[in-house]
């Protein structure tokens, strides 16, 4: 009987641990997108509801830091992490730059005048709305999930190592993630800012921006007058050198900006705006012509793939799904062309599979002792048949040690360490929330 209730007792401690650590995440991540839903349902359930979660999420993390025996890991992935950061920031001032720039060249009169493209995309979610039941057609159009969602619920991802739910070190995910989010909006800035697409919503860079309303001088020469006239650009093309007479325009505004004077041709600042370039690239968020392809799908795709090899299972499905919802939300409530989601899409899902080196949550350590076995095969069949136990244990030994980590570190430096990333991390969180809640 005392066997029986033993054996009991171990399997439900044992069911216990498995749904701590492969579906507590997953209940973690509805409950995060349902009682943030609740501010379109019930916006007074919502308010006592999304700071009693937040709280619990985060005592539920910060209480298992101590027992946490993966910081010597985490101590070493904080350097690609630190590298990552510093080449994420350095891809999003170039395409703040590029957005500015992309936006103002051509001048708020051309944004009211150009008709967006044509977008089948575009007409077959109209004709869907005329042929899906109306509850579809509401659950299509339902604000479920933004960017922030996205973004939070791929931090609550990085906190899952907390809990054993995915491969440590947490730090080489986030650093995988931020690594291929930075070459994807590098990749994303080059793209768009290489042809000026219109914009889907013609009133954008009026109600956004107080740019000039005449074309840049670059494009007063070299784009207006072949803008329309076919016979003009067939002599283009022809001669392949500027011909054309250049209209007059009123002379452009050139501030004073000492060493980053260079920069008052590609942001074209204006009296309005402020007197610096900092002022007019904290402006910049998103352009108003149209941003081949959509940073907020990238930021979908990456954070559905990162929860598909990391932690897989019937939430990476959910997370698929809500991809999707925010696809179609995406073209429907033009943000962007179809052809800007579809791209997002597929680079993001080719990005991901490009940067395993990073991070992978393959176990790295198993092909290290295979690798070392090899090596000493030779000296472990002479040992064998020599008898050697002593010389069999040492070389067991050898390729068991190739499997761990070398080197660590003091435990006042782990110590000091664990408490700047868990700060660090929780302001982390903070910051996503607040910064990137309007979309």
């Amino acid at each position: 009987m005392g066997r029986v209730m033993g054996r009991n007792d171990k399997g439900a401690r044992s069911s216990w641990r498995l749904l701590r650590e492969n579906g507590g995440l997953g209940l973690a991540a509805i409950s995060y997108v349902s009682v943030d839903y609740l501010r379109y349902l019930s916006p007074s359930w919502h308010e006592r509801l999304q700071p009693a979660l937040w709280i619990a999420l985060s005592l539920a993390a910060v209480t298992r830091v101590p027992f946490y025996r993966n910081w010597t890991a985490e101590l070493r992935a904080a350097i690609p992490f630190l590298a990552s950061i510093i080449i994420m920031l350095s891809a999003l001032l170039f395409e703040a730059l590029s957005v500015r720039f992309s936006t103002a060249v051509l001048g708020l009169d051309w944004h009211v005048s150009a008709s967006p493209l044509p977008d089948t995309g575009q007409w077959l979610l109209l004709s869907l709305n005329e042929k899906l039941p109306r509850l579809v057609v509401d659950i299509l159009r339902a604000h479920i999930v933004g960017l922030h969602h996205f973004l939070m619920l791929f931090i609550m991802l990085g906190f899952s190592v907390l809990f054993n739910s995915i491969r440590a070190p947490g730090l080489g995910l986030a650093a995988r993630y931020m690594f291929t989010m930075a070459i994807g909006r590098l990749l994303r800035a080059i793209t768009f800012v290489s042809t000026i697409l219109p914009s889907v919503r013609p009133w954008c860079a009026s109600s956004r921006f107080a740019v000039p309303a005449h074309p840049h001088p670059w494009a007063q020469k070299y784009y207006v007058p072949y803008a329309s006239d076919s016979n003009t650009i067939r002599m283009l093309i022809q001669s392949d050198n500027h011909f054309a007479t250049v209209k007059d325009y009123p002379a452009e505004y050139r501030p004073d900006w000492g060493k980053m004077s260079f920069l008052i041709d590609i942001l074209r600042p204006n009296v309005a705006e402020g007197s610096t370039w900092y002022q007019l690239l904290k402006k910049a968020g998103g352009g108003c012509n149209d941003l081949m392809y959509s940073g907020h799908m990238l930021v979908a795709v990456l954070t559905a793939m990162a929860w598909m090899e990391a932690y897989g299972g019937w939430t990476s499905a959910l997370i698929w799904f809500l991809v999707l919802h925010s696809a179609q939300r995406e073209i429907r409530e033009r943000h962007h062309y179809t052809v800007d989601v579809v791209v997002a899409i597929y680079v993001g899902i080719l990005l991901w599979k490009m940067t395993g080196f990073v991070w992978s949550n393959k176990d790295t350590s198993k092909s290290k002792r295979l690798a070392r076995l090899d090596e000493l095969q030779g000296r472990l069949t002479h040992a064998v048949k020599d008898s050697d136990i002593d010389d069999i244990r040492e070389l067991l030994k050898e390729v068991e040690l190739a499997g761990q980590e070398q080197g660590g570190f003091p435990q006042w430096m782990i110590f000091v360490f664990a408490v700047i990333a868990t700060a660090f991390s929780l302001a982390c969180v903070l910051l996503a929330f607040t910064l990137t809640s309007d979309g």
